[in-house]
C-alpha cells in the first residue's frame, strides 16, 4: 500500500485529490497538510510515508527549501511536486532540490496516479508538457 501525504494549502484541491486516489486499491491518503510547517509536523509524526504530494507554493515554509529539508530528514520519502507553474525552470529547480517528479495541477487524474506509482517505485516523473519543453531546450542549446 502506497501511503500518501497531501500537502496543499487549498482544501478543495486536497479533497479532490483524495477523491481521485480513493479509487486506487494500492494507495491510501494517510494525512494532509495545509502549509510547510504542517507538512514537516506530519512527516515527523512517526508514521511511515511513501509519497508526499507537495504544492510548491504554500504559506510558511514552501518550495525548494522545503524539498531540500524533507530530502535531508527523510531520504526514503518520495516527493511529487504539484504546481500551477508550467515553466520548465520550476521543474528543474525542484528536481535538483530532490523531488522525484513534477506534475502540473491541470493534469488528468490518471496521470497523477501514474506519477505516484512511478515515484513510489523509485522512478522519476515529469509531466509530458514539461518533459517536452526540457527536451526542446536541450536540443536548441546543443545547436548553438
Amino acid at each position: 500500500m502506497i501511503r500518501i501525504l497531501i500537502a496543499d494549502d487549498h482544501t478543495l484541491l486536497r479533497e479532490g485529490l483524495k477523491q481521485i486516489l480513493s479509487a486506487c486499491a494500492d494507495m491510501t491518503v494517510a494525512g494532509e497538510a495545509g502549509d510547510g510547517f504542517e507538512t514537516l509536523k506530519a512527516l515527523r509524526s512517526g508514521q511511515r510515508w511513501d509519497v508526499v504530494l507537495l504544492d510548491i507554493s504554500m504559506p510558511g515554509r514552501s518550495g525548494v527549501e522545503l524539498i531540500r529539508q524533507i530530502r535531508e530528514e527523510y531520504p526514503d520519502v518520495k516527493i511529487l511536486v504539484l504546481s500551477m507553474h508550467k515553466e520548465d525552470e520550476y521543474a528543474v529547480r525542484t528536481i535538483r532540490a530532490g523531488a522525484s517528479g513534477y506534475l502540473c495541477k491541470d493534469s488528468a487524474g490518471g496521470e497523477l496516479v501514474a506519477a505516484i506509482r512511478r515515484g513510489a517505485a523509485g522512478q522519476h516523473y515529469l509531466s509530458p508538457e514539461i518533459a517536452g519543453e526540457l527536451a526542446y531546450g536541450l536540443i536548441v542549446k546543443d545547436e548553438r
